[in-house]
């Protein structure tokens, strides 16, 4: 799901539903923004970012790195906040008024939609280099081999756990899926359950799934495969024990963590951007680890989340290259630091990552669920957007009540129908 708090969630946050856009009227808009260059005069001093750091705490972080970024490049960097929901919107209509921002921090799985469409600059091109960054984060923020945005820091899934609940009931942390599973139902008692996550009818369902779908060998190119199937009828089979809420279906990851907080779940699936909150709790003694498994010694593959720097196609050569060294020191590894661990993110950057591991030792076990983590947009690049909204509607219908492989089967359906559609919608 996906991520500012690097989109995958807003503070707790994870963005809503978004409305899928055609790469056809994307490419169309952003073009006629590269071909006429910008429409609006601008203060050859002034810079824009457009981000989605609505919450005061992100808003003022970043405005303290785009000031100590200007000091030293000996100019003035003005951020401009939306909500999350709205930053493709906005950049469309800014593209199509030719007013774009000079920077656009994009969610890392919207990314790839405004880069098929021939809005973003090579960020190799404008001197950014990858060399101290791990591949796959490398790859998070590109598209088609192509590096367009740059990542400060990333995020992904891990399970936390009342250390308090499972000390008491003299349990150890689960690490497979049938300690899981036997731990969650040891766990249910009363109005608490043993086990919270979302499987809402929205990103943060996906982005909760994908750790199931991925550990246990299932691809989002082939959503009825047997995999995917056994990893929707793990979370069904949690369900039948009552070890989740049937709430479960409604719930984004801001509720899991409300649920988790107030004591009705004694372990939960979620991010890191909840550790601040959590931290207001001085008597919930919380621990995390790795997502467990199907089978002992499998990989836990989670999703990465977060979102990129982009410099968009203006027009204006000059002010791309220097929006360029605007993204590298925003992304530089300082800034990447000091951004992380207000945020309790993980550094993009190999040599800030392990001095953050050194400062919040807590969260090791994050970083570790990182190094295994995936994008989402990696092998879909825009068509992740379709596999998407299939998989909420699976979920919906799942646990609901219809069988895993039917539902699943409808999903592939419509998963290929919406590529077959946007297929159709970008050619000449």
């Amino acid at each position: 799901m996906t991520a500012h708090p690097p989109v995958a969630a807003q503070r707790g946050r994870h963005r809503p539903r978004r409305a899928v856009t055609s790469i056809a009227a994307v490419a169309a808009l952003v073009a006629g923004a590269a071909l006429t260059g910008c429409a609006q005069q601008r203060d050859s001093d002034v810079y824009t970012v457009m981000n989605s750091s609505t919450d005061e705490s992100y808003h003022r972080w970043d405005a303290e790195a785009m000031a100590r970024c200007g000091k030293q490049l000996g100019l003035r960097i003005e951020q401009q906040s939306v909500p999350a929901a709205q930053v493709m919107t906005k950049a469309l209509r800014m593209a199509s008024s030719r007013s774009l921002p000079d920077i656009v921090q994009f969610d890392a799985s919207e990314m790839p939609t405004f880069a098929e469409a021939g809005g973003l600059v090579d960020l190799r091109t404008l001197g950014l280099e990858t060399d101290e960054i791990p591949r796959g984060i490398v790859e998070f923020g590109s598209y088609r081999g192509t590096y367009y945005g740059a990542a400060r820091s990333v995020n992904t899934l891990a399970l936390f756990y009342d250390k308090d609940i499972l000390d008491r009931a003299g349990l150890e942390v689960p690490a497979t899926w049938d300690e899981l599973r036997d731990t969650a139902k040891r766990l249910t008692e009363g109005k608490r359950y043993g086990l919270a996550l979302s499987a809402g009818g929205a990103e943060d369902g996906v982005f909760q799934f994908t750790p199931f779908m991925w550990s246990n060998g299932g691809d989002e190119t082939r959503l009825d495969g047997p995999q995917v199937v056994g990893a929707l009828d793990y979370w069904k089979a949690l369900l039948q024990d009552g070890s989740l809420s049937k709430s479960t279906v409604n719930w984004t990851q801001a509720d899991v963590n409300d649920q988790f907080m107030a004591g009705n779940a004694a372990m939960m699936i979620n991010g890191p951007w909840q550790v601040e909150t959590l931290n207001t709790d001085k008597s919930l003694h919380w621990g995390i680890a790795r997502i467990p498994v199907p089978r002992a010694g499998d990989a836990s593959v989670g999703p990465l989340g977060g979102a990129v720097l982009t410099v968009p196609k203006t027009g204006d050569e000059d002010r791309e290259r220097t929006a360029g060294r605007i993204v590298a020191c925003l992304a530089g590894e300082k800034e990447q630091l000091t951004y992380a661990l207000n945020s309790w993110m993980v550094p993009a950057h190999e040599k800030a990552a392990a001095v953050w591991r050194d400062r919040v030792p807590e969260l090791d076990a994050l970083a570790d669920q990182v190094a295994e983590a995936r994008s989402r947009t990696g092998r879909l690049g825009a068509g992740w957007s379709s596999v998407s909204l299939a998989l909420q509607s699976a979920f919906q219908s799942a646990l609901t009540g219809q069988s895993s492989e039917a539902a699943l089967k409808r999903a592939q359906q419509r998963a290929q129908q919406r590529a077959e559609s946007g297929n159709r919608g970008t050619r000449p």
